[in-house]
C-alpha cells in the first residue's frame, strides 16, 4: 500500500497532456509506476491519479505440459533473465521469478518442437553472474548432455550473456548444441521478443550443431534469429530486439520464423564433432582494463598480484607510453598480459608502431581479434587449467573456440 493506492488498483492518470487509464504498481518519491493498457510502464505524480476500481487478483489459465515422446530431449537449464520473467497478474509487474517448468506453459509451440527437462539452476539479474556461478553452470550443462539431452537451452538475461557463452565455450567440449538465450523485452510488453527468441532456440537445440552459440533476434522484424558462436558475439545494442551481432564475421546460422527452419553455415561445428568434456577450473585473478587519454601509470600497479589482465587498448593495440614501465613490472612479476583492441573490428598488431613494439618487449601478449570479454574469460580458463606460463601463452595465442576468425577448433 502506497498513500491511498494499492498494487494492482485501475487508475487514470495524465500522461504527455492525456487522460490515460492503466494499473497502479507503486509509488515512491511523489511518483507513481502505471503499466498503460499498451503494457508499457510510466512515471507520473501520484497527485495526477484517480482511482477507477480495485478489481480481484486474476491468475492465468494453467495449461497441462504435454511431453511428445517421439521428439529429441532438450534440456532447459534456467539462470533468470527477462526471458525468464513471471508477470504478476494482479499489477502488472514483471520480476525474474520464472520457473523454467513455465516457460514452456507460456509457450505452447514449444511443446512441437522437442520434449524438455527443466532444471533452475539460479534465478538472478544478469549483472549477478559470478564466475563462480559459470562452473556452476558448466557442471549443470555437462551433466545433462551426459544424460543424453539431443539439445541444451540456457536461459540467460541479456547483458552478460557473451560473456557466460565465451566462458562455457572454453569449458565444455559439447557434441551437441548448447543455446544461449534471452530476451530484450519483458512478456508483458507487446513487441516482447521472448516467445520467437524461445521457439527459436529450441530449433537451434535440436539442430545439427556441435557448439555453444547465442540465438537472439537477427532484425527488428520477427522474422528471423540469429545464431552466434559463443565466443564471438557482442550485445550492440541496449534496447533492440536485433542487439546481438557476430563480431569479425557472419553469425554461424539462422533460424526462420514461423517456420523454425534452421539453415547452418559450412562454418558452423557439426553434432557429434567431439566427445562431452568438461574443464570448469577458472582463475578468478582476472580483469579487463579499458585504456583512457591521460590514463595513470599508477592505475597499472594496483593489478598487482592479480594473474592476468586484458588489456582494451586503442587502434592496433596502444596504450601511452607511460604505462609501458608498470606493465613490464607487472608482466615480471608474473601477471599475464593480453591486449585486445577497443575497435572490436580488426586485429591487433603491435609490430607497426613503436609503442607496439615496446609492448611486446614488455612481454605483452597479442590477443589477435579476440573480443576483450571473450579474452577475459579465456584467460580466467587457460590459467584455471595450466599452470605452466609458457604453456599458457602458447593456448591464449591459439584458437581453441573460434574465438580468432578464420578457423575453429575444439579442446585444448
Amino acid at each position: 500500500m502506497s498513500g491511498e493506492y494499492s498494487s494492482g488498483d485501475i487508475v487514470a492518470c495524465t500522461y504527455g497532456r492525456t487522460l490515460r487509464k492503466g494499473t497502479y504498481i507503486t509509488s515512491r518519491d511523489g511518483h507513481a509506476v502505471v503499466k498503460l493498457e499498451s503494457g508499457y510502464n510510466v512515471g507520473v505524480p501520484v497527485t495526477s491519479l484517480s482511482l477507477i476500481s480495485r478489481p480481484e487478483a486474476v491468475q492465468p489459465p494453467e495449461v497441462t505440459v504435454v511431453q511428445d515422446e517421439t521428439l529429441p530431449r532438450l534440456s532447459i537449464v534456467s539462470t533468470g533473465g527477462t526471458i525468464a520473467s513471471r508477470i504478476d497478474y494482479r499489477t502488472g509487474a514483471v520480476t525474474s521469478q520464472f520457473d523454467a517448468a513455465d516457460i514452456m506453459r507460456a509457450i505452447p509451440r514449444l511443446q512441437t518442437v522437442g520434449r524438455y527437462r527443466a532444471r533452475k539452476l539460479t534465478t538472478i539479474l544478469s549483472e549477478n553472474m559470478t564466475p563462480a556461478i559459470w562452473q556452476e553452470l558448466a557442471g549443470a550443462v555437462y551433466e545433462e548432455i551426459e544424460d543424453g539431452a539431443a539439445g541444451v537451452i540456457v536461459t540467460h538475461g541479456t547483458d552478460t550473456m557473451a560473456y557466460s557463452a565465451a566462458a562455457l565455450s572454453f569449458m565444455l567440449d559439447t557434441p551437441v548444441p548448447v543455446i544461449f538465450v534471452g530476451s530484450q523485452r519483458s512478456a508483458d510488453r507487446p513487441s516482447s521478443d521472448n516467445t520467437m527468441n524461445a521457439l527459436c532456440s529450441a530449433s537451434a537445440a535440436a539442430a545439427d550443431l556441435g557448439e555453444v552459440a547465442v540465438v537472439m533476434h537477427a532484425s527488428t522484424n520477427d522474422d528471423i534469429c540469429a545464431i552466434h558462436r559463443g565466443t564471438r558475439v557482442r550485445k550492440m545494442h541496449t534496447s533492440r530486439r536485433d542487439a546481438f551481432r557476430s563480431i569479425g564475421g557472419l553469425p554461424i546460422g539462422i533460424v526462420e520464423y514461423p517456420s523454425l527452419t534452421v539453415r547452418l553455415e559450412p562454418c558452423a561445428v557439426r553434432r557429434g564433432s567431439v566427445e562431452p568434456a568438461l574443464r570448469k577450473n577458472l582463475e578468478e585473478r582476472c580483469a579487463i582494463l579499458t585504456f583512457y587519454p591521460g590514463m595513470s601509470p599508477a592505475v597499472i600497479e594496483t593489478f598487482s598480484g592479480y594473474a592476468g589482465l586484458i588489456l582494451s587498448g586503442t587502434g592496433l593495440g596502444h596504450v601511452s607510453t607511460l604505462l609501458i614501465p608498470p606493465l613490464r613490472t607487472l608482466i615480471e612479476q608474473g601477471t599475464m598480459v593480453v591486449m585486445t583492441s577497443q575497435c572490436l573490428h580488426g586485429r591487433v598488431c603491435d609490430r607497426v608502431y613503436d609503442t607496439g613494439r615496446d609492448l611486446l618487449r614488455a612481454g605483452v601478449i597479442e590477443g589477435e581479434d579476440m573480443l576483450p570479454e571473450t579474452a577475459l574469460a579465456k584467460m580466467m580458463w587457460v590459467l584455471g587449467n595450466e599452470k605452466d606460463p609458457a604453456h599458457a601463452e602458447t593456448l591464449m595465442r591459439s584458437d581453441l573456440k573460434g574465438e580468432f576468425s578464420g578457423r575453429s577448433t575444439n579442446g585444448l
